[in-house]
Order: C-alpha cells, then structure tokens, then sequence
C-alpha cells in the first residue's frame, strides 16, 4: 500500500515543476504544433482540446520574429486608399517644407533687425558715452580748482577774470 502510494505521488503533477522551469528550457516547437488541428473521424464537439488524439495541442507562436513600430505603421497605410494616402503625403511634405522655409526667413530677418540696430545705434550710444565723460572731467576739473564743495554746489556764474 505505501508503494501504491509513492508511486501515485510521483506520477502525479503538483505543478510546481511548470512554475519553475523557464522559456528556455522547453523544446523547440515547430511551425505546424501551432494550430489545433482536428483528426479524420472526430467532430469538433468530441471533448476538449487538450485531451484526447483527437486535437492537437495548444502552441504559441514563438517564432515570428516581432514587428518594429515603424514596420506596424507602415502596414497600417494599406488601409487607406491611395487618394487619402496621397493627400496625406503631399500635406506633410508641404507643412515640413513651410517650416523650414519659415525658419529660413526668420534667421534673416533676425540677422537684418541686430545688424541694423547694431550699425544705427551704436554711433548713439558712443556719443552718450563720450558726453558723459566730458561732463565728469569739467566736474573733476572744477573739483580740483574750486575744491570740493564748489564742485558739489552746481555750476558756477559766469565770473568776470580776476585781473592780476
């Protein structure tokens, strides 16, 4: 009775060993394992179709290689008539082109704007500067000759000269 036992144990599957075993320890299935493919004689009502020889078993398609995004999408346009697919091509072909044709004129317009500014203001700006440095070297000079609280006082009358 107990090797009755062990031996029902042993032949049973607790199904622990399928959770542990890894894709790559099955075997390679071939390409014709994939379908369930009903045998002469059975009828497709004739029990399930993982038991019996009547249907074959169940099999993923493992090698197919995978598709790219850009394969799916490219397959995806035969749907669409070839008048759609057209316009589609000739509206993106004709938006690209306007954007760069944009992007173009906007770069030399940008270029027209600063060197223009450059050349027309700069002459300003120099003239600005120079007359402010004038006005602080007469304000240095009338520091140095009328002393510091003259200079701060704010410009002086026009004096007669000091006859010697």
């Amino acid at each position: 009775m107990l090797m009755e036992l062990t031996d029902e144990l042993e032949q049973s599957d607790s199904g622990m060993e399928s959770l542990t075993a890894s894709k790559d320890d099955t075997p390679e299935r071939r390409p014709e394992d994939n379908f369930i493919t009903p045998s002469l004689g059975s009828s497709p009502t004739a029990g399930s179709p993982l038991d019996g020889p009547q249907l074959g078993p169940l099999k993923e398609f493992d090698d197919e290689p995978d598709e790219t995004l850009s394969e799916r999408l490219w397959g995806l346009t035969e749907m669409f008539p070839e008048g759609l697919r057209n316009g589609a091509h000739t509206v993106t072909t004709k938006t690209w082109s306007g954007v760069k044709g944009l992007y173009g004129l906007s770069r030399s317009v940008l270029w027209v704007v600063a060197s223009s500014s450059v050349i027309l203001f700069a002459p300003v700006l120099f003239e600005v500067e120079r007359a402010q440095m004038d006005e602080m070297q007469k304000t240095q000079q009338k520091q140095v000759l009328l002393g510091t609280n003259a200079a701060l006082s704010g410009p002086m009358p026009n004096l007669p000269p000091i006859p010697r």
